[in-house]
């Protein structure tokens, strides 16, 4: 099986469904944040800090193509999709799934989250701007899922069941 890569906005569900679609599957799962922070040394908001977005985009590039492209789960940082190049490489070696998420939910979901270094100030104009200018490239994944009020196990239970059905 191709590698499953989950994307999606901050707050839309990655990490929580990729762990229990990795439990499902009997698939390892990585989280590239995660992975990014352990080669690294610091953390995501310390990258940002001292070093920029830019760089942070630049570890997100090399890790993606570090990662094994089968019989894994991979959950992605809601940026990486930005990048073209990650783009490209996520839909030719694997299933990119797309958790789609409505903006209102992300905002109750992320009110109190401090640990997200693009949404420091003005979060809700902040989370609109970004997350409209992302939407597009979030619908290059080959499957869109929306976890607007829906459980984990619900939205796990339909990947499963299209990968199932699929060509993939």
């Amino acid at each position: 099986m191709k590698a499953i890569y989950l994307t999606g906005f901050m707050g839309a569900g990655k990490t929580t469904i990729g762990k229990r679609l990795g439990e499902v599957l009997q698939l390892p799962v990585i989280d590239t944040d995660a992975y990014i922070e352990q080669q690294v040394g610091k953390t995501i908001a310390t990258i940002f800090a001292e070093e920029g977005e830019e760089a942070f985009r630049a570890y997100e590039r090399e890790v993606l193509k570090k990662l094994p492209t089968e019989h894994i789960v991979i959950t992605t940082g809601g940026g990486i999709v930005i990048q073209e190049e990650n783009r490209q490489f996520m839909r030719k070696h694997g299933i990119v799934i797309y958790l789609h998420c409505e903006l209102h939910e992300l905002f109750r979901r992320l009110m109190g989250d401090t640990t997200r270094p693009l949404l420091m100030e003005n979060k809700k104009s902040q989370m609109k701007q970004l997350f409209e200018q992302r939407l597009p490239w979030y619908h290059e994944a080959h499957i869109t899922i929306d976890t607007t009020n829906r459980t984990v196990n619900d939205i796990v239970e339909t990947i499963v069941s299209l990968l199932k059905s699929s060509r993939f």
